[in-house]
């Protein structure tokens, strides 16, 4: 058995489901707060009975944040299987000639729709990833086929540092969790930064270009693949009703009416340009505008939307039992002893890669973004307070670490092999490479700047 056979079978013998390590971190919130915090002052409550409470009280604080995460997941879904969308991955097609070249298509291309959405990123990758196999495979052309299965899943490696990064995101957003301690943050200071510009830029030029060099070395051998059959959207309006599910001017006219607010709210509202407009419902709102007017018809997006809203469960189900974590240390006093101990191993200097790399190991037990800022945002934030380290900088190491290991967290790669038909240790190989490029470049930006 080779290392990576070893590596990928002792992730799947001990590496239990997203929610199980939900569960689990619950109860080890709670012993740890147990253990380390005292209970509140002048209350005659048993402590486990408070800690019981806090967990009650933060169970429920995270469905906005839930909503609209899953939300930007479903839609991001839903605009991937546009026309418009199917054309691009056409006319990129045309670029595939061998493995090299196609895994550098397919890379910049993932990135680039990446960065202004994870779930748009996500879904694109991987279909287009399946008709660069198709297309190889039609014209007897040798592919890496792993590879490319990679190079459309680099989108998740690099979400969280564009325009739908949930802690950002957040932040951003008057009245988070986290107000109390760091005010409202605006996306200039995090992903408009300049550190974070120039980390993109770097991952833009250097990925894409490792991958042509890999996919060189790598040539690849004949597939045979068949065409990807998706859901069919094929509707044939009957009865009156129906032609208004069908109709091209309401969809039309509504997409057209969300996408004048959002030119209001980024444009006209706003009194100097800047990017505190970008919230999760900015994004949201733009999201579901460019699909009712890129869907054929309603009939066709409530088609697409059904598809894509399986890939929401984990959120749904998951978030709630996050929110009850960061009840349970907030309340307790366990975040601040937390924040005391990286204060105390910290400086200035350290603190935003010590941060990066926590949130790195963090992402293997919260794979979710919106989950692990509920759970780790508030003790990198009373940390960073403490240091005199700004907030904006602080939250995007935590989103370039949450992000990075995405490439050894197979929990958001079940889309893209069920799309691609490959399995996580094809590709995991290529996922490792593509890793280890992007700590280097997200550390070098932490420390130069």
């Amino acid at each position: 058995m080779s290392r990576t056979d070893k590596f990928i079978s002792f992730f799947r013998n001990y590496l239990p489901s997203p929610f199980t390590l939900a569960v689990l971190l619950t109860f080890v919130s709670f012993l740890l707060a147990l253990i380390f915090t005292d209970s509140a002052p002048g209350s005659d409550q048993p402590h486990a009975l408070q800690l019981l409470g806090h967990w009650q009280d933060g169970f429920w604080k995270l469905l906005t944040f839930a909503m609209q995460m899953m939300l930007m997941l479903v839609l991001g879904h839903v605009l991937a299987l546009t026309r418009p969308v199917a054309a691009l991955v056409n006319a990129g097609l045309k670029f595939c000639h061998n493995t090299a070249s196609a895994a550098l298509v397919v890379t910049l291309l993932t990135m680039l729709l990446a960065f202004f959405n994870w779930g748009l990123g996500l879904i694109f990758g991987a279909i287009f990833a399946r008709k660069v196999g198709e297309y190889a495979s039609a014209r007897q052309i040798p592919l890496n086929y792993p590879l490319i299965g990679a190079a459309g899943y680099v989108g998740l490696m690099v979400w969280h540092g564009g325009l739908s990064g949930s802690a950002p995101l957040k932040i951003n957003d008057p009245g988070h969790q986290f107000e109390a301690i760091s005010g409202v943050v605006s996306m200039d200071e995090s992903v408009g930064s300049t550190m974070n510009l120039v980390v993109s830029l770097l991952l833009l030029l250097i990925l894409p270009a490792a991958m042509f060099l890999l996919g060189r070395k790598s040539p690849g051998k004949l597939i045979q693949l068949d065409e990807y059959q998706g859901d069919s959207l094929v509707f044939r309006a009957e009865t009156p009703a129906e032609k208004l599910d069908g109709s091209r001017i309401l969809s039309l006219l509504l997409g057209g009416i969300f996408l004048l607010a959002c030119i209001y709210l980024a444009l006209i509202k706003p009194d100097k340009i800047s990017l505190s407009f970008l919230n999760p419902d900015f994004i949201n709102l733009l999201l579901f505008g460019l699909c009712l007017l890129l869907h054929d018809h309603f009939h066709a997006f409530i088609k697409a939307t059904e598809s894509a809203i399986v890939g929401s469960t984990g959120i749904m189900i998951q978030f709630p039992l996050y929110a009850g974590i960061m009840g349970i240390l907030a309340g307790s006093g366990l975040i601040d002893l937390v924040s005391d101990f990286f204060v105390q191993i910290s400086t200035p200097e350290t603190f935003p890669v010590l941060t990066f790399l926590s949130a790195g190991v963090v992402n293997f037990f919260v794979p979710s973004g919106g989950g692990q800022w509920a759970v780790q945002g508030g003790i990198v934030l009373e940390a960073a307070k403490e240091l005199g380290v700004p907030f904006g900088k602080a939250v995007m190491a935590l989103a370039y670490g949450d992000q990075l290991t995405n490439m050894m967290q197979p929990f958001w790669a079940l889309p893209l092999l069920g799309i691609t038909g490959l399995k996580a240790r094809d590709i995991l190989p290529y996922c490792l490479f593509l890793m280890l490029l992007g700590g280097i470049i997200f550390t070098f930006g932490l420390i130069l700047f």
